[in-house]
């Protein structure tokens, strides 16, 4: 399908495209990598007024240590976080699972911050994120406010993002030398996870198994009182509400959720 008719405008500055929503309201959309938008435009399951491009605005593409922990600018490529060393060293998992995302053409395109404010729920970086305890920093006309992962994913494509806000930085802890794992079922290599699983520092994240990514709580709950691996790899789907679907029963993502999280913790483990 072709896309519905919208007026574009690009910003050369994260202040210049909070006063272009602020000027244009609920009617506009930030428009990243355009790995996510593009093709909800073509299909017209979004048809803005206004598209405001941000993907130029270079002080938002950075990945630097601060403290304890790595701060990650909202316009960092998905192949930034792949070939960073500092990521390699500081928060592997990211590194790792970012070179899992799509192609290497996606990779070149699709931002951190795009992919956070879509709210995914079979999204590859966002489980990373919820599982790796981040902080998200978000800019408004108020001044800025900071929303920790488990707070942001509020339901289907829906986070704690207002229209007249913007995802600015991502903030992780740095975790070097801890182990981590993440394990995703795909039908082929490209495709959006089936089912996901990030585990680190006792942290279970899942991808594809509610209407946004979600903490396996009863799994880090039984982690933390000392149970084997197996057995808190058995309580993973407990907040999980998997949907059947054309890959399989709910009997079957269930049972792929607890598998998936076997493997991730067992390599967390190391």
């Amino acid at each position: 399908m072709i896309p519905a008719r919208t007026e574009y405008v690009r910003a050369d500055s994260a202040e210049q495209a909070l006063q272009l929503l602020a000027q244009h309201g609920e009617e506009a959309r930030l428009l990243a990598g355009g790995q996510s938008l593009i093709p909800l435009l073509k299909l017209r399951l979004a048809a803005p007024s206004v598209l405001i491009d941000i993907g130029r605005i270079s002080e938002l593409r950075y990945i630097r240590l601060d403290g304890d922990e790595v701060a990650v600018g909202a316009l960092a490529r998905d192949h930034d976080l792949e070939t960073s060393a500092m990521l390699h060293t500081e928060v592997p998992l990211l590194a790792y699972v970012a070179a899992q995302v799509g192609d290497p053409q996606v990779r070149a395109r699709g931002t951190i911050g795009g992919t956070l404010a879509h709210g995914d729920a079979a999204s590859d970086l966002p489980t990373a994120v919820l599982a790796l305890g981040g902080t998200m920093v978000i800019s408004g006309p108020g001044g800025t406010r900071t929303v920790a992962a488990t707070e942001f994913f509020k339901g289907t494509f829906s986070t704690a993002i207002e229209p007249d806000e913007m995802l600015v930085e991502v903030r992780l802890p740095r975790l070097a030398g801890y182990g981590w794992g993440y394990q995703k079922f795909t039908r082929r290599a490209n495709d959006w996870p089936i089912a996901a699983v990030a585990a680190v520092d006792g942290r279970v994240a899942l991808a594809n198994a509610a209407e946004t990514v979600i903490r396996a709580r009863a799994t880090e709950e039984a982690i933390a009182a000392g149970a084997s691996i197996s057995d808190a790899a058995q309580v993973a789907d407990r907040e999980a509400t998997p949907a059947a679907d054309m890959h399989g029963s709910i009997t079957y993502h269930r049972h792929l959720i607890r598998v998936l999280t076997e493997r991730a913790l067992h390599a967390a483990a190391g």
